[in-house]
Parts: C-alpha cells; structure tokens; sequence
C-alpha cells in the first residue's frame, strides 16, 4: 500500500515539478538569469501564471498561521494546547513503547514552532516577523524548562526504565531515546530534592543569560582613540568621531602592522567579559556537581564518540605529538616567507601563519580564485550535487514552485527531494543569496524533523540551508569560489542527513545526534567535492563549455595541505583549551593565564601580553567542551572517504552502506556503533590520529604534474 501511495506521489511531483540541472549558459555570455540555477526559472515563471488564482496565500514554509507576523502567538497557543493533553496522556498511559511515543509527540509539538522561530528570528528580512519569533522562542522555552522539571512527566519515564522485563523487550532505538529522554530529565536535575531542583533551574537560567551575554561580547568592537594608532593604517579600520572601532584581527591585511595593531587591540582584555567568562564557567561546573557529574566536560560528552574528557584528551595530545616536526617546519615555512616580505621584522608572530601562508601558498600554486569562479556557477555545482547523489544514493534535486507567502524572500529557492523507489523524502530551502541584516555564517536549519506518525505516515523533514553568495547580474550567473563551492558541498551533507534520517522519533532524526557525529556528513562531502572526477562531472566554463583542467583541481586541493599541519595544530590549541576551562574547578590559574601556558605547549606561537583570545572564543558557548569534535568528525570522514569512496565516489553500492549504517539512524543508534558498522571496524584514538596525520602528505601525482 505503502509503495504503491509513493509511486503515485512522485509521479504527481515530476508532472508538477522541473529537475535542477545546470545552466544552460549562452556560449557568449547572455544568460540574463538572476540566479544561474537552470531552466527552471522559466519553467517556474510559466507554472506560476498557470495557477495565478488557484493557489490559496501560505504562509510560511506552508504553515497557514504564519501568514503574518501574529501568526507566531496563534501557532505557540496550538502548541501549548497539545502539550497539555499529551502530558495528561503521558501521566495516564501505562508504561510501554506508547510512552516513548508520546515523549517524542510532545517533542515534536514543541520544536515544529522553537526550530520554525529559531530560524526566523534571525532570518527574516521583516523586523515583525523577527520579533514575533523571538517572542515565541521564549515562550517555548519557557514551557520547555517547566516540562523538564515536571515530576509526573518524569515518573511516568522512570516505571518505563525501571522495568528491565519491558526496556529488554523495546527495540533498540525505542530503548535509546527513552534513555535520551531522561538524560534530559537528569541533566535538568529532576532527580533531586526540591530545593536541590530549584538551584538546578536557576543556575540553567543563569547559564542561559551569561551565554547570550559572553556571545554578544565575542563580536563588540573595540573602540579606542584615533591618535593612538600610526595615520598611514588609519585608511584600514571604521571611524566613528575621534574614535577608531576594531571589529575583528584582519588577518588577510597584507600590512604587518594592521594585523599586529587589530589583534592586540580586538583581543585587549574586556573586564565585564572576563567576568561573564568566569562566571559562565563556574555556573556550569556548579550544575554538573550538582546534577550527579565530577565535571562540566563529563556531563557534556555522555552519549558522544568519545564518551569522556579523558578520551579526548589522549586524542588531543597524541594528535598533537604526531604534528609536532610538521607544525616546526611549517612555521619554518611562514617565517620565511616573512623575512622575505618583511626582513626589518622576521619575528614569527600569532598574527602572521592565515596572511603568510596564503601567499605562499598563492605563490606555489597559482589558485587565484577569479582562475576558478568561471568555472563553477551556481547552476553547475547544483547539477554537480544532483549527479553525485543520483549516483551513490539513488535521489534528485526537483525544483518546486513555492506558494505565495511560503518564503521569506523571493529568490529563496525549495528543493523537493526525491528517491527514485521511495519517492518523495523531504523539502531543503534555498537561501543562498546575500542580503541586508542577513548572518554572514553558512548554515543548516532543521525547520521540521521526520517521523514516523501514529497513522503510519511519515512527516517529512522540512531544512533551510543559508549561504551568503553574490548575485547574479544581466550578463553574469553567480560564481562560485573554491571555498563556496567546497561550503555548498559541506551544507548540503548536513541536508541529506536530515532527508535520509529515517528515524521513527523526531527527537534523534537526521543531524539531532552527538555533535562529534553530526558533522561527519557535512566534512565527508568536503572530500567529494575536492576530488577531480566529482568536480569534472560539472565544473564547466560558463561562457565557453570547457572542463576545468585537471591540473587546476590538483593544484587547489595540494595547495590546502600548505601550512594545514600549523592550522590543525591551532585546532588542537582551541580544543585542549576548551577541555580545561570544562575540567576540573576551581580553576587552578585565571582564564588568561591558562591562555598563555596552553598556546605555547600546544602551538607553539609566544602569548602576547594583554591579551586574552579567550573572551572572542565565540564557540565556548555552543561547543562548550565539544570543541574537538570538528577534529575527531574529520577523522572519522577521513577513514569512510578512504575505506569506502577514494577507489570510486560514484560506488553505489558503498552509497547505499553509507545511508544504511551511518545517515539513517539521525541519533537514534551510538554514533561508534555506526562508524563500526560503515568501517567493519571499531577505530581506535591511533586510528583516528593517523586518518588526520596521513590527510596532511602532498599527492605525488601532483608533483609529477607540475613538474611537466
């Protein structure tokens, strides 16, 4: 019945829908598309005239309330109303699968408006609807901190676990997401007396305020006096009066002391930041004692690849050891280049390795961007994109013609994702496109998680995926960079994890896993996207049709393993540092001081007197103590491109295993018990090292090449 139902709606979809395919782009140059994403712009043009009239105003993402802006208080009233009679259904039903499903319904009831409104609050180009969604991530999150703490909601979790008979007779992801569930309880501190809960709430509270705080600090320009910096830089930096404002360490400016003047002016310690730091720090080691954990760092890491602070530790410190020559060489490298550059000042200092070793690494392979960007408009690495997932997993990118009020902006883009048995699998918003007050960072939005409904339907995933490029112009499609390029690859992994996370439960589908897990997608596509028989399937010269040579692609990857043992080097820096301020407390020095003794064992840059990077270290909020899992995602990725993809990236039947073992699962199974499954292997912390350390060793056919 089932298969039937889905061969029916994707024939409905391909009658209603046209495929991404790439532009089509006029030999001379006269594309006139805005957007350089095919075709179907004008395919899309047409269908709209066709159902002018026939089509009833949405609103967004095809939510009837969010019509408007009030919308938002209509849709949080809903919300509410259901919670209350689930957690009346929760407190009644008797202990069983019935009560994981109802958790997970109650779940679902909440995120579909908090992740909805989480987008828009920073998304929206309307101030009303902006504030409309902040309100409503407030109140959300208010009930949400009531629910945890709610006894009768919690006990009727706890007959279900207490009962060994009944847990043994769940299925394992059933059995996991209850566990996750009360994690949730615990971590909340439900477990405890009255008045041990109550300083649980407010201490998660105070957490709360202090982490909006600290992130609002990262970003605050230092404003100082225009006298006290040299007037041949003054051109460099924003004036506001007599007042200089430094918003950030410049560190491409060519110009020594623009880079020396913007760090240590940006990075001069803020008392109230520190303060807000130590505080934010102090609350959540409170928290952990309190909730039954000896540190912040081991509350953090439960569930996670490496399961404690001391595993990522030895990862750290043995990832560490293994770069430690090719770090010395590679700041050899930089330091040379400075004294070739700058021989009055040949002192190797924290702000020189991002401008010099991109010079050298222009000088040695020629990867000027604009050599590329011809090569890789919008619409072919769209194309791209289709081509390698119709290879490996069997699914193509359609083109859907939003209804009116549907999308936030007009040249925001939805993307139907289709298998070609299964049918229709999910929607991914387009948002791609620059725009006043938009966030500069590249992202992933989860607007609606999948799940498996009581009525046996599936409700399909609903993301956003927020990119920041250049529009296109009469005579100009948008053109990638590399590293856009590269970025649109990273993004839409974390796509196809939410389309392919069948989970029965929303609360662990697609990327709502461990946070050392979730970035595996994304970084594996990374790999794709850098290897030349992907990139030749659709790297095309916009006006001319030619294939982008081997060589330039060779040459752009090798030039990424340029000074890269230095930039993982400070990735172990940034991790270790995390750790400790996670570890154990009271702190044995200042933040500062633990600063300075970790950049020089672990980078081996000298500390810059007054300065304190710690109080810009913007991801001590959301990857507090989870900072290494960038690092410990890439290993991973590292170990599945080379066991499963580097002899064929259009293996399906490797594709298949890859869906079938890792993205399926969302969070619903221990992410080592997937990274065993898609390796046939259990890796080990070495393991792990080594896939990093061997990423690092130039390609021989490159040399061959260049030396031709």
């Amino acid at each position: 019945m089932e298969r039937k139902e889905n061969e029916e709606q994707m024939e409905k979809l391909k009658q209603k829908v046209s495929k991404v395919i790439k532009a089509q782009e006029d030999p001379q140059g006269n594309t006139g598309q805005r957007d350089s994403l095919g075709p179907w712009e004008r395919k899309a043009s047409e269908e709209r005239l066709a159902l002018k009239g026939k089509r009833g105003i949405k609103g967004l993402f095809g939510v009837p309330e969010l019509s408007s802006p009030e919308g938002f208080r209509i849709a949080q009233e809903n919300a509410l109303r259901k919670t209350d009679l689930l957690v009346e259904r929760a407190r009644c039903t008797p202990p069983g699968p019935q009560t994981v499903l109802i958790f997970d319904e109650l779940s679902d009831s909440l995120c579909r408006v908090a992740d909805l409104a989480d987008f828009v609050k920073i998304a929206h180009p309307e101030p009303a609807f902006r504030e409309a969604a902040e309100e409503a991530c407030r109140s959300i999150g208010t009930v949400v901190e009531k629910l945890n703490t709610n006894v009768e909601l919690y006990q009727s979790l706890q007959k279900l676990l207490a009962d060994e008979k009944l847990m043994d007779s769940l299925d394992p992801e059933t059995r996991r997401v209850a566990e996750l569930f009360m994690f949730d309880f615990e971590i909340s501190g439900i477990h405890l007396d009255k008045e041990k809960r109550k300083r649980a709430v407010d201490l998660n509270v105070k957490i709360l305020d202090l982490s909006s705080t600290f992130l609002m600090g990262t970003n605050f320009p230092t404003k100082i006096e225009k006298h006290l910096l040299p007037a041949h830089i003054h051109h460099n930096f924003v004036f506001t009066g007599d007042h200089v404002m430094i918003d950030g360490l410049h560190a491409e400016a060519p110009d020594d002391l623009v880079r020396e003047a913007a760090y240590k002016i940006f990075l001069y310690p803020n008392a109230d930041q520190l303060k807000c730091l130590e505080e934010l720090l102090s609350s959540r080691d409170l928290l952990a004692k309190l909730v039954g954990y000896s540190t912040y760092s081991h509350r953090a890491l439960q569930g996670t690849i490496a399961k404690n602070p001391e595993t990522v530790m030895e990862f750290l410190e043995k990832l560490s050891d293994k770069l430690s020559e090719r770090t010395v060489k590679d700041f050899e490298m930089i330091r040379g280049m400075k004294m070739k550059l700058n021989p009055q000042n040949s002192e190797l200092m924290p702000w020189d390795p991002p401008y010099y070793s991109g010079v050298i690494r222009a000088e040695r392979y020629n990867i000027e961007p604009s050599l590329y960007c011809p090569f890789f408009s919008l619409g072919a690495c769209m194309e791209g994109l289709n081509i390698l997932f119709n290879k490996l997993l069997g699914i193509s990118l359609y083109a859907e013609q939003p209804a009116k009020g549907e999308v936030w902006c007009e040249d925001v883009r939805k993307l139907a994702v289709v298998h070609e048995s299964e049918g229709l699998l999910g929607y991914i918003y387009c948002d791609f496109f620059q725009r006043a007050d938009k966030p500069h960072q590249d992202c992933h939005f989860t607007i609606r998680g999948g799940r498996l409904k009581e009525d046996g339907d599936y409700q399909l995933p609903v993301v956003v995926l927020m990119l920041n490029l250049p529009h296109s112009s009469r005579n100009l499609p948008t053109l990638l960079t590399p590293g856009m390029m590269e970025n649109l690859f990273h993004e839409m992994g974390h796509a196809m994890h939410s389309m392919l996370g069948r989970t029965r439960y929303q609360h662990v589908t697609g990327t709502r896993c461990p946070t050392d897990f979730a970035e595996v997608p994304s970084i594996l596509m990374e790999y794709f996207a850098n290897d030349y028989r992907v990139v030749n399937q659709f790297a095309r010269h916009y006006q001319t049709g030619q294939s982008l040579p081997k060589n330039m692609v060779s040459r752009l990857c090798e030039s990424k393993k340029v000074c890269a043992a230095a930039d993982m080097q400070l990735q172990v820096f940034y991790a270790t540092l995390d750790q400790i301020y996670h570890g154990k407390h009271p702190l044995r020095k200042s933040t500062t001081d633990i600063l300075k003794e970790t950049q020089e064992k672990f980078y081996g840059l000298p500390y810059v007197p007054n300065t304190a990077w710690q109080l810009r270290f913007s991801h001590l909020v959301g990857y507090g103590a989870k900072y290494y899992s960038y690092l410990m995602s890439r290993a991973v990725a590292s170990m599945v491109w080379k066991e499963c993809f580097l002899q064929d990236p259009f293996n399906r039947a490797a594709g298949e295993r890859y869906r079938r073992e890792m993205l399926a699962h969302g969070g619903g199974k221990e992410p080592m018990l997937m990274v065993q499954g898609m390796l046939q292997k259990c890796p080990s912390v070495d393991d792990f090292v080594s896939a990093l350390v061997s990423d690092l060793d130039l390609d021989f056919e490159t040399f061959l090449m260049d030396s031709e």
